[in-house]
């Protein structure tokens, strides 16, 4: 059954972090500091957080840990692989892999990613999304790829110096390539801007063969709380890279990066990935457990049907009634 939404999970990624102070964190093991979970098999275990806290209490008040970069620092194979299994459980199509906070130095960032790639790959069979601001990072990734089993993305070229080079990767190792709006002189400042941007990329992406359909193009969100216009920003961009470059092409933004720093994010989520999908989103990048896709894949379908882009509801009636088809 095609779903109306692409759906990119991003939670694995080394940079998601949580309180030092959170009631999640238990002691174990005498004074070790972990993160409990249930394994895949049903087991209790814990994720060691220990290295992570900072040595002197008094800092403790205000300390993020982060603990998907622990778990792939301590190669802890169950906690990665019930983290992953959750997002596709939760509704993702593909799992976003980053490492980079992980190690300054380049060749440990190499290695992390590559055993962080292997290991998801092992156990998941949704398409990975090799995630750097680093190429190299990135090219590690792919090599460690098994394309066998599926076709990876790359996250995501752009006009800075040294990214273009992603296009020549995607085209080598038949991955789906995101662009986002980043332009030569940094983060763009206005709709206008990141269109300017991701027309120009748009062109270099003709130019290296990449087929409209396997672009995925990233608007790029930021959040609301530090700029009031920040949402449309976005918002508008979608609304004029749909229309100036049609239907094949997938648009979509980190929407929940328009939360970061607000209370309740899950209702602020929920209002902006509503308003993206209206404005032209076919795809979302989201936490799939903060915001559980389903609901966003079933206003797709109604929205579509009520404006007229599903001409006599065709797609609605297939979808639900291969809903209420399925086991």
């Amino acid at each position: 059954m095609d779903k109306p939404l692409f759906v990119i999970g991003e939670n694995l990624n080394a940079t998601r972090k949580m309180r030092a102070t959170s009631p999640r964190i238990q002691t174990f093991d005498g004074d070790r500091k972990g993160l409990p979970y249930t394994a895949l098999n049903g087991s209790d275990r814990y994720l060691d957080l220990t290295d992570a806290f900072p040595k002197d209490p008094k800092e403790l008040k205000g300390s993020m840990i982060p603990h998907i970069g622990q778990a792939v620092r301590n190669q802890d194979v169950e906690y990665l692989r019930s983290a992953a299994a959750a997002q596709v459980q939760a509704g993702a199509d593909v799992i976003d892999l980053c490492v980079d906070e992980l190690a300054p130095y380049p060749e440990e960032r190499h290695e992390f990613m590559r055993w962080a790639v292997r290991t998801v790959q092992h156990f998941i069979d949704a398409p990975c999304s090799i995630d750097s601001s680093d190429s190299d990072t990135i090219l590690a990734g792919l090599e460690a790829y098994d394309r066998s089993k599926n076709r990876p993305f790359i996250n995501s070229t752009n006009l800075e110096e040294g990214r273009l080079v992603l296009i020549e990767f995607a085209k080598k190792f038949n991955a789906r390539l995101i662009g986002n709006a980043s332009g030569t002189a940094g983060m763009p400042y206005s709709a206008e801007e990141r269109v300017e941007n991701l027309a120009e990329l748009m062109g270099h992406m003709d130019a290296g063969g990449i087929p409209m359909e396997d672009r995925f193009i990233d608007c790029l969100v930021f959040p609301v709380g530090a700029g009031s216009d920040y949402g449309t920003h976005f918002l508008d961009a979608v609304k004029a890279m749909r229309e100036r470059f049609g239907d094949a092409v997938h648009l979509f933004g980190g929407l929940s990066n328009v939360s970061f720093g607000l209370p309740q994010r899950k209702s602020i989520n929920d209002a902006f990935i509503i308003l993206a999908i209206v404005a032209g989103c076919d795809a979302i990048m989201v936490d799939p457990l903060m915001n559980p896709p389903e609901r966003y894949q079933d206003f797709k379908l109604a929205a579509d049907a009520l404006t007229g882009k599903d001409e006599f509801c065709i797609k609605y009636l297939e979808y639900f009634r291969a809903k209420t088809a399925e086991p």
